[in-house]
């Protein structure tokens, strides 16, 4: 898959193609039909996919300081939809200047001139151009003006597990949804809709080093991406995956108890990340680890005594290998 950002680096002598467009921040299991719908045109029309996204996330542009909190990174974004068979994933940088541009302008300029679009596939509830003043039915007339065909799909429900176990329940599958239960500590419902468990990325830092020393509990602790959507305070059951500097492929998938919060037993006031992984004696350091949440364990909570918060942390072990299928 080649990976553009920026329409300066399409390549010359470039043809037609089909495009699907949107921020897909997730790549849930909606954005997932629409892309299979997209690949599948281009199939049938032997031309190129191209999926684009935006960076930032154009929220952010129009009303500083409201970016939503970020599903995935640009780098998982594009791993993702590689794997559901786009051609190239390109990162149109949203700017004030492109914010103003209008509807009519940026089909004309983007999707005509520069992408030669023979088809457009997008959500039913797309927008587009300044002030999001175009829709489907302003695309599709556009379309039959500039010479491209336009398909919407229609949003996709279906039903979701839950973590207190009342699922069934059937929802409309959107970001929207999966940052409100990511935010109430729910990836059991998060994963229901993304159609994968919740991954947050990071970088490994030294933390304040208590639970090696302290505790006998060594954690990893992380620093995350900007706006990265971290779920509520408490322990989760989690697989820890090691991407090594240099490396053509991630490590295994680890088993780990996660503790997200600002450690209360301790004062603690800044919130944090620290991954115990499981049955493994290593110095994580500067490297570049994923962590998929599978399961919430239990509230952040404030313990009287050192003592009762290592019997907590000793019960939070062997509950995440009960859950992750793990033996001691």
């Amino acid at each position: 898959m080649q990976r553009w950002r920026g329409l300066e680096q399409l390549p010359g002598g470039w043809g037609r193609c089909v495009v699907t467009i949107g921020v897909f921040d997730g790549v849930h299991r909606g954005h997932q039909k629409l892309i299979a719908h997209a690949v599948q045109q281009a199939r049938r029309r032997g031309v190129p996919c191209v999926l684009m996204t935006f960076d930032p996330h154009p929220a952010e542009v129009v009303r500083p300081g409201s970016h939503p909190a970020q599903l995935t990174t640009l780098r998982r974004r594009a791993e993702l939809v590689e794997q559901l068979g786009v051609d190239v994933f390109c990162v149109l940088p949203f700017t004030r200047e492109l914010s103003k541009v209008p509807a009519e302008g940026f089909a004309h300029e983007v999707l005509v001139e520069k992408l030669h679009a023979a088809e457009v596939v997008v959500g039913e509830n797309f927008t587009f151009g300044h002030k999001a003043a175009g829709n489907i039915d302003l695309l599709t007339k556009l379309g039959e003006r500039f010479g491209f065909e336009v398909a919407s799909d229609a949003l996709v429900s279906g039903p979701v597990e839950r973590s207190d176990d009342s699922g069934g329940t059937s929802v409309t599958f959107s970001s929207t949804y999966i940052r409100a239960c990511i935010d109430a500590g729910d990836v059991v419902a998060a994963a229901s809709a993304l159609g994968r468990h919740h991954r947050i990325e990071g970088i490994v830092v030294r933390g304040a080093g208590r639970g090696g020393k302290e505790l006998g509990f060594p954690t990893a602790n992380l620093s995350t991406p900007d706006y990265t959507a971290i779920p509520a305070d408490g322990v989760y059951a989690a697989w820890f995956t090691h991407r090594r500097r240099g490396a053509s492929q991630p490590g295994p998938a680890m088993p780990a108890a996660v503790s997200v919060g600002s450690n209360p037993t301790f004062s603690g006031t800044e919130r944090t990340v620290e991954a115990f992984v499981l049955d493994v004696d290593a110095d994580f350091y500067g490297e570049r680890v994923d962590l998929d949440f599978v399961q919430r364990l239990r509230a952040m909570e404030r313990y009287d005594s050192v003592d009762a918060l290592i019997d907590q942390m000793n019960a939070d072990v062997a509950e995440t290998r009960r859950i992750l299928g793990v033996r001691a």
